[in-house]
């Protein structure tokens, strides 16, 4: 219900206990009151009626004590209580009323209420209306603050869509140069429509909470809210919690009821980023959610209804996942029922320009850096460069340039980065290096695809002096979390430098 189907449906109620030929709500504007909503046979001849205040002693005063009071001949005699002086013939004496309407410590308004007849308003309905008043009041109030709340919210969700436009490069998507890219982007639209499940893939730092909200603001629920959580980066132990809610009591420390992120996302889109990295214990709890659109939050016996478009990303490769039981097979078919992969930005190095367009224009807001661009010398040292980190790396390192560069442009001399710039990814040494290229030795032979990421980790923790958490940190540099690198470590062997 908008705010004037409100007021008239308010004054139809009021005839209930104050018959009247004309029930009128001025709202103030300006030092004067207007008329907002009237109803009645004479509702027609006043709609937008003003008055000046300073001319109605009697109504300001109804507004500043707040009281309702019904005119008297003698009101109408001196002429300054009746709001429709010279606009109706009303004569002398008729039953007339003037209810001031408030809320929230604020005055809004009057309701007045005129009968033809002369006959004054008893003051038993007089006390009656005034009540009334307060309600409609408060109705008022609440209707006027979601209207106000319902704008900030579209100017916020405006402003969130022109930052994902620079943030996501929803642009760059569709106008990427590279084909591979512009095939992930067609396809993403087409699924966007729907909301069938997708699996977004592709290696650390691609982009793929990126493509997800574009997935989201292309879709009918792109006024609804987008969640995210990060699989990886929450304790187990407290992972369901995240994800379904849980009820007071229900462990240690739930002091309230708290809502889960299924909740929270429910008529618009949730990421579940590093999907393969969810537990195999709620693995199945999962399941359920994605069959049946119904979760149980934690200390419940009770099941909420969700209604949840699921996206799903990961840089895991799931059917190793499967085979290694880390991840149920049942629980793959239902989410990858429509699979995205990203390219990693060393096959897409034709988009070095216009990614890295995106990034600074959205890496102005941080660092007040307005205007920056990258010379032609700064894009052939860029192109030189592996990329394991991908467009994290690259955010990162445009970012470092932006800050230690004096002027607007910046050249291959800005550009922070190490030894990472010749070393090769985790993929075919023909994409990682010129055809000529001597694959990376290790004793005399050709290094395993484990020796070379754990001597890769081992350069990057020489780089940071053995940092891996933080802004800088190896974990960052290389695009992963601090606790998948960690375990890489230990698996690898990789001693923590100093």
């Amino acid at each position: 219900m908008d705010t004037d189907d409100l007021l008239r449906r308010g004054l139809d109620w009021v005839a209930r206990i104050a018959p009247y030929d004309l029930a009128a709500v001025f709202t103030l504007d300006d030092g004067g009151l207007v008329v907002r909503a009237a109803r009645g046979n004479l509702a027609s001849q006043v709609r937008g009626h003003r008055i000046d205040l300073a001319r109605f002693p009697t109504l300001r005063e109804a507004l500043e004590t707040r009281r309702a009071r019904a005119f008297t001949e003698d009101d109408h005699r001196h002429g300054d209580g009746d709001p429709f002086d010279g606009v109706l013939d009303l004569s002398p004496g008729h039953a007339c009323m003037v209810v001031p309407l408030h809320a929230a410590g604020r005055s809004l308004g009057v309701l007045t209420l005129d009968r033809t007849h002369c006959e004054r308003y008893p003051q038993a309905v007089v006390d009656q209306v005034e009540t009334y008043g307060q309600i409609l009041g408060l109705a008022l109030d609440n209707a006027e603050r979601r209207v106000v709340l319902e704008t900030l919210r579209e100017a916020e969700l405006e402003r969130a869509r022109e930052q994902d436009e620079v943030a996501a490069g929803y642009g760059v998507l569709e106008r990427s140069a590279s084909p591979a890219v512009r095939a992930v982007a067609a396809r993403a639209r087409q699924v966007a429509a729907t909301d069938t499940p997708v699996l977004i893939l592709g290696e650390t730092g691609t982009g793929k909470e990126r493509l997800a909200r574009a997935l989201h603001r292309w879709s009918a629920r792109a006024d609804r809210p987008f969640v995210a959580i990060n699989c990886a980066a929450i304790p187990a132990s407290l992972l369901e919690s995240e994800l379904f809610g849980h009820t007071r009591g229900a462990f240690t420390g739930a002091t309230r009821d708290r809502l889960g992120r299924f909740q929270l996302a429910s008529g618009g889109t949730l990421l579940l980023d590093e999907i393969g990295e969810l537990p195999i214990e709620l693995q199945a709890k999962l399941l359920r959610v994605v069959q049946e659109g119904v979760v149980e939050p934690v200390g419940s016996d009770k099941s909420v209804k969700v209604d949840v478009r699921l996206l799903a990303a990961t840089h895991v490769d799931l059917e190793k996942a499967i085979a290694g039981g880390r991840l149920r097979e049942d629980l793959y078919y239902r989410l990858a029922v429509f699979p995205l992969r990203l390219p990693p930005l060393r096959q897409r190095l034709e988009d070095l320009p216009l990614l890295s367009a995106a990034m600074l224009a959205e890496q102005s807001q941080r660092t007040g850096r307005r205007g920056m661009r990258i010379s032609e010398d700064g894009l052939t040292r860029l192109r030189a460069h592996a990329w394991p980190g991908n467009l994290r790396e690259l955010s990162n390192v445009l970012e470092r340039a932006t800050i230690v560069t004096t002027g607007d442009v910046l050249g291959p001399e800005a550009f922070e980065l190490g030894d990472m710039s010749h070393a090769p990814g985790p993929v075919e040494p023909a994409l990682t290096a010129p055809p000529s290229a001597t694959p990376m030795q290790h004793d005399g032979r050709i290094a395993t695809l484990e020796e070379v990421t754990a001597l890769q980790i081992q350069r990057v923790l020489t780089h940071t002096r053995g940092r891996i958490y933080g802004p800088g940190g190896a974990a960052e540099l290389l695009g992963v979390p601090p606790s998948t690198l960690q375990s890489r470590m230990k698996k690898l062997g990789v001693a923590r430098t100093a």
